[in-house]
C-alpha cells in the first residue's frame, strides 16, 4: 500500500485503516465476554465510571450524544446483567440516577485491560519513535 496523499482517496484510505484497527481492537477486547458486553454498553459503563458519582439517565444520554430512550434501553440491559443499578434521585423524586455495580466496575476494568493489551500488541510492531509520532499525530487529529 502506498503512502496516502491529501486526495479524497487518501482520506478514505486512512478512514478505512482506522476502522480496521478499531474493529480489531474491539473484537479482541471482547474475547472471553462473547457478545455479553457490546460497544454501546462499554461506552455507558465507561461514562458512568468517568462521572465518579451516580448520574441521571438524561445526563447519561446527553454525555453519550444519544436520545434518552436509547440510553434507557442500554441501561435496562446492563441492569438485567447486574452491571448497573438505578436509584431514586434524592434531589428530584421524578428522576432516576444510574451507577455502576461492583460487577460493572470489574467488567469495565477487565475490558480496559484487554483493550490496553491488544493495543500494546499492535504497537509492538512500531519503534519507540514511530509510537511517539503516531501518538502525536492522533492527538492533533483528536483535538477539537
Amino acid at each position: 500500500m502506498h503512502a496516502p496523499d491529501d486526495s479524497p482517496d487518501a482520506a478514505e484510505q486512512i478512514a478505512a485503516l482506522l476502522d480496521r484497527i478499531i474493529r480489531r481492537q474491539r473484537r479482541a477486547s471482547r474475547e472471553g465476554f462473547g457478545e455479553s458486553v457490546t460497544h454501546g454498553q462499554f461506552r455507558v459503563l465507561r461514562t458512568l465510571d468517568n462521572a465518579a458519582q451516580p448520574i441521571r439517565l438524561s445526563d447519561l444520554a446527553a454525555r453519550l450524544g444519544i436520545v434518552p430512550r436509547s440510553a434507557t434501553s442500554v441501561v435496562d440491559d446492563l441492569e438485567a446483567a447486574g452491571l448497573v443499578a438505578r436509584q431514586p434521585d434524592p434531589d428530584d423524586r421524578r428522576a432516576i440516577l444510574v451507577d455502576l455495580t461492583p460487577e460493572g466496575r470489574q467488567i469495565l476494568t477487565t475490558l480496559r485491560e484487554k483493550r490496553r493489551d491488544v493495543m500494546l500488541s499492535q504497537l509492538a510492531r512500531l519503534t519507540p519513535d514511530e509510537r511517539q509520532t503516531l501518538a502525536t499525530l492522533l492527538q492533533r487529529l483528536a483535538d477539537d
